[in-house]
């Protein structure tokens, strides 16, 4: 793969409920919408190159909004994991889901771990979706392990270092991003891969998720090349 195209995105898909008010549409419309976003995302992706594409779906703050829309979204991972199974296997997209997802209902999990399953066998785009996921969270999860360890016997402080950390993230078998997209007008990480954006391009946009298509995806490939291109000529 060229270097100019990044191997691992990472997206934050904001702007859904911002895109439906805009619109004086329902809140769930914009979500619906944003779901149609994902395809076509994934479908550019894939197309670009891009290897691995991560996505935040659903944040542990998620569970303070209105019980109402909640509800619609426990919903929606439903929908989304019976609809898009045959979009996925016919681009063999395989699907994982990093987070603690376990604690979402039991109609959202199965349909989850239905996805799992039933795309395990493809063997092009790596789809991860980060539902009900909080990297705060993920990193304590680390720090409680390598505290066991210690605890145990099995691994002196003084061994712990980066790759310790990093062999206990939920992403470990796979590499950091090198691209993380953040549409819909704000510009905070949101407590996504902390750890691992570390060293991340960046690519703000004011565009709504909804509206983030193809040709937006585009651009912040294009962006990200340019930025390579222009680190390894020195300027």
């Amino acid at each position: 793969m060229s270097a100019a195209v990044p191997r691992h995105v990472a997206i934050i898909m904001d702007g859904n409920r911002r895109w439906a008010k805009a619109r004086r549409l329902p809140v769930i419309e914009g979500h619906r919408r944003g779901i149609v976003a994902l395809r076509e995302i994934t479908r550019a992706a894939r197309d670009a190159g891009v290897e691995i594409l991560t996505v935040y779906g659903f944040s542990t703050e998620n569970w303070k909004r209105d019980k109402t829309e909640i509800s619609l979204l426990l919903d929606l991972a439903v929908y989304f994991a019976q609809s898009e199974l045959a979009e996925l296997c016919r681009n063999d997209v395989r699907v994982s889901i990093i987070g603690h997802y376990e604690a979402m209902p039991r109609a959202s999990r199965e349909a989850l771990d239905g996805l799992v399953l039933r795309t395990a066998g493809n063997r092009g785009l790596q789809l991860n979706l980060a539902v009900n996921y909080s990297a705060r969270a993920e990193l304590r999860d680390v720090v409680a392990d390598l505290a066991n360890e210690v605890a145990a016997g099995r691994l002196a402080p003084e061994a712990i270092d980066e790759g310790c950390i990093e062999s206990r993230l939920y992403t470990a078998q796979w590499p950091d991003p090198e691209l993380l997209i953040r549409p819909g007008g704000e510009s905070r990480l949101s407590n996504f891969l902390l750890f691992q954006v570390a060293e991340t391009e960046l690519y703000l946009s004011d565009v709504y998720w909804p509206d983030f298509g193809r040709d937006e995806f585009g651009k912040a490939l294009a962006a990200y090349r340019e930025r390579k291109l222009a680190a390894a000529s020195g300027a």
